[in-house]
């Protein structure tokens, strides 16, 4: 298991939902941009079907989860970009078309390194999760090679790493003892969700419960690689 890259000048983090990247690697980004990294977002759906109300206003629903997302990156420390792509929840498609907007926000962002969902992984459930992944790594191929997508009128850009969050075999681990508190922080921005995603209500005996949860699971991850708490990757050098 490697253990820690060193902070980037830059990054971005691919993800399908709201609240996908402070779940999978919030205490990273945390950490990051605790050490000066300019961290950046890029959320492929609208969220507008985190519910389990029908009788939801999914307009408002996406207006708040917007502003959850927002939130939930500052409070990480995030200074760069959050960047919505807003296509229907549930909907995403690793298309051409789609495929050219997030290698557009590489090539715009320029990041070192990228963090995305591993769209290979086993028993997935959600689609969205799946293709935003593909989309990730794909739309790092249509960044790097100048012939791909050249009426963006961008640069080429070819990130440093990709690091695959949700991974069936991780080899990577960011050593994060000491920004529990930080991910927990930014996960309860997303107030939408607590009683879908978060399992919880908003009262501090379950959000107590909530943060140990996410304690237990990043000392669960540490105990894999000998550190106190850690977020686990799957690492790719080679773009």
């Amino acid at each position: 298991m490697n253990i820690d890259l060193p902070a980037p000048a830059s990054a971005l983090v691919v993800v399908a939902h709201p609240d996908d990247a402070e779940f999978q690697c919030g205490a990273t980004l945390a950490k990051w941009a605790n050490l000066g990294t300019e961290v950046n977002y890029l959320i492929c759906t609208d969220g507008s079907k985190g519910t389990w109300n029908p009788n939801c206003d999914q307009n408002q629903l996406i207006q708040d989860r917007e502003r959850e997302q927002r939130n939930a990156a500052r409070s990480l420390g995030a200074t760069g970009q959050i960047v919505f792509l807003g296509h229907t929840d549930g909907e995403l498609s690793s298309d051409i078309e789609t495929r050219s907007e997030v290698a557009f926000v590489i090539r715009k962002i320029q990041p070192e390194i990228i963090l995305a969902h591993d769209p290979w992984k086993r028993y997935r459930l959600h689609p969205d999760h799946r293709h935003a992944g593909l989309l990730a790594i794909e739309g790092i191929v249509g960044a790097r090679d100048p012939f791909f997508f050249q009426e963006h009128g961008l640069a080429p850009h070819r990130p440093d790493a990709l690091l695959l969050f949700e991974a069936d075999e991780p080899d990577h681990a960011e050593n994060v003892q000491g920004w529990h508190r930080a991910k927990v922080d930014a996960l309860l921005e997303h107030k939408s969700q607590f009683e879908t995603t978060h399992k919880i209500n908003d009262d501090d005996d379950a959000v107590s419960k909530f943060s140990a949860s996410v304690a237990v699971d990043l000392k669960k991850n540490g105990s894999m690689c000998d550190l106190e708490a850690a977020e686990l990757f799957k690492l790719i050098t080679d773009l």
